[in-house]
């Protein structure tokens, strides 16, 4: 619900992205509107609308002079920063369609991009370029020009290549062009779990109807400050964290990386944040970890915290009865959900998680500690979100209610389908697949499965992973993988087993809980041991205690273990960190076979 104190920009009024950061910029020129740590001035540095529109103006007098037209593909490699949004700002002012792509993608993949959509004009790191890009690029002959963040020009390269200093001009355009809503804004690609990635064509009206959709779902303020720290290159953070915060004139502050997040929230102190469930995964497993080796009153608790905190949630939502034990929550969240939110900065009073699937329990376990969680549900091609949990109605075993102006419904075999302005106008140069997922009525198929309660969506699991096991059992991988991983001994882990007669587990496992485990079992922790009968046997004994809730016949048989993370590096992560079912069966063939004694 819109709080009457708000000052929303609607589509109608904006008409393009490029008008909303315009009206923006009328709105509140003197106002805060990006922060970003400076190195050499070791210090938060801001900027405001006013300052941010002449930055604008200069990117888009540099585009001018390289003989661009409308329609035209220009691409954006770089962490989140001002360049980053400058750069897409000048680009969909002139009409331009922006390319966004993962700076840590794989080379052969931007450069599959790149050729795919005819890319012209190339925003990148110039040190990222000279390392790993420039064999792959080298060879594309339509890319016209490569700018890079740099401040010097190697010697002996050619013009094709252009530092920032030299390209970006000193004066400002005087003629703009504003495109129509239904024009092309954006090709953004999937990340390519199952095959190649396709190029989704989203378009101002898309983007703009999703921002305002979502910003229906709870208040934001001016005053409100966002953390952007996923990638500008993901959906959800540039519609929910870039585009959305300018909708409502709140400010954004760019983290400086993953590994620096923890203290980037300790000094931005954030009250708004986009996140993937692989953070929480990784906090959550953090506190268990440390959990263990504390004295047992301690751990007993924080658990009596956690669940008294989870009834104390579920009272004030009105789904819960009240009791005794919730006289004791002020001070058992003094104990310990105060502790685990100052170290988020103190200050956060929304945080959406989406892109993939958070577990219950983990979700549960923070929002019992007095985070302010909400799980939400989109796609790509939905630009992205199409569901969120409300702040009076969050429920987080599911992903919310639809969107205002989202039709959902169940369609064959419980897959979710959905319709309304957000959905994509179709898959660039690649009729078929879009004519695949949209059908003759306009509904986009999701491939995902799901059920419907009180308009609630709660998806239960892939249409493409449910596997089959050689005695005709169905079973739900993403659930199985998703209850596995509650274990922080697992850093990864892939259940195969379609036609086969039981299911196998490929496993990642965390070092340092290895090492412990090793002791326990009194065996090396060195690799070799993770073929041992007896480590084994421990794993299998765990898994079977996670999977515990499940039917008789879902439990895991054989395991291949390894310590060697799975990174966007080697290939088995996407750069939204999914996993590559395809891939990793592939290169773990060899192990598979010997599971399964082939």
């Amino acid at each position: 619900m819109i709080s009457d104190n708000t000052d929303y920009i609607s589509p109608e009024s904006c008409g393009s992205l490029p008008g909303l950061f315009l009206e923006r910029v009328t709105k509140d020129p003197d106002g805060i509107a990006y922060s970003w740590y400076d190195k050499m001035a070791e210090t938060w540095q801001t900027i405001s609308w006013r300052a941010m529109a002449a930055t604008v103006c200069r990117w888009r007098a540099s585009l001018q002079k390289e003989d661009l037209q409308a329609g035209d593909r220009v691409a954006v490699m770089l962490p989140n920063c001002l360049e980053w949004v400058a750069f897409d700002q000048a680009a969909l002012s002139l009409g331009l369609i922006v390319v966004p792509l993962y700076a840590n993608d794989r080379p052969e993949n931007i450069a599959y991009i790149l050729q795919d959509t005819e890319t012209k004009i190339l925003l990148c790191p110039g040190p990222h370029y000279r390392q790993h890009l420039s064999p792959a690029l080298d060879r594309l002959t339509g890319l016209q020009r490569i700018v890079t963040i740099d401040f010097c020009q190697t010697p002996g390269e050619t013009t094709k290549i252009a530092c920032i200093s030299n390209w970006l001009a000193d004066s400002s355009p005087n003629d703009s062009y504003s495109p129509t809503p239904h024009q092309t804004a954006s090709v953004v690609y999937t990340s390519g779990t199952t095959g190649l990635p396709k190029g989704v064509m989203l378009s101002h009206r898309n983007i703009l109807d999703n921002s305002y959709a979502a910003l229906q779902c709870m208040d934001i303020y001016p005053s409100d400050t966002f953390l952007s720290f996923l990638p500008l290159s993901h959906m959800l953070e540039r519609t929910v964290g870039y585009y959305l915060p300018m909708m409502a004139g709140s400010s954004v502050a760019f983290a400086r990386s993953i590994p620096d997040l923890a203290e980037d929230l300790m000094m931005v102190k954030p009250t708004v944040m986009v996140a993937v469930p692989r953070i929480f995964e990784r906090v959550h497993a953090g506190i268990i970890s440390k959990l263990a080796a504390k004295p047992k009153p301690l751990a007993a608790l924080f658990r009596r915290a956690v669940k008294t905190g989870w009834q104390s949630f579920l009272y004030r939502q009105g789904r819960g009865p009240w009791s005794i034990s919730l006289l004791f929550r002020p001070l058992l969240d003094l104990l310990a959900g105060k502790q685990v939110r100052d170290k988020l900065g103190g200050r956060l009073r929304v945080v959406i998680t989406g892109g993939a699937p958070l577990s219950a329990e983990i979700s549960q376990f923070f929002i019992a500690l007095g985070l302010p969680l909400y799980q939400g549900y989109g796609l790509t091609e939905t630009s992205p979100v199409v569901s969120a949990n409300r702040p009076d109605d969050n429920r987080p075993e599911g992903v919310g209610k639809p969107l205002r102006g989202i039709e959902v419904k169940i369609g064959d075999e419980q897959e979710l389908l959905v319709r309304g302005s957000c959905v994509m106008q179709g898959y660039w140069k690649n009729n078929q697949a879009t004519a695949r997922t949209i059908d003759a009525d306009g509904w986009l198929h999701t491939g995902d499965k799901a059920s419907l309660e009180d308009d609630h969506i709660r998806i239960t699991g892939r249409l493409k992973e449910i596997i089959v096991l050689s005695n005709g059992e169905k079973v739900a991988l993403t659930d199985m993988e998703m209850a596995i991983g509650m274990d922080p001994l697992f850093e990864f882990n892939v259940v195969i087993g379609e036609g086969r007669p039981f299911l196998a587990m490929i496993g990642v496992l965390n070092r340092e809980l290895w090492q412990e485990l090793a002791a326990q079992l009194g065996v090396s922790a060195e690799p070799e041991s993770l073929k041992l009968p007896k480590v084994h046997g421990a794993i299998l004994a765990r898994t079977e205690k996670l999977l515990s809730r499940f039917p008789g016949f879902v439990y895991i048989k054989e395991v291949s273990l390894s310590l060697t993370p799975w990174t966007v590096e080697n290939g088995i992560l996407t750069p939204t960190l999914k996993l590559k079912r395809g891939v990793i069966e592939k290169r773990m063939k060899e192990d598979i076979d010997k599971m399964y004694g082939e």
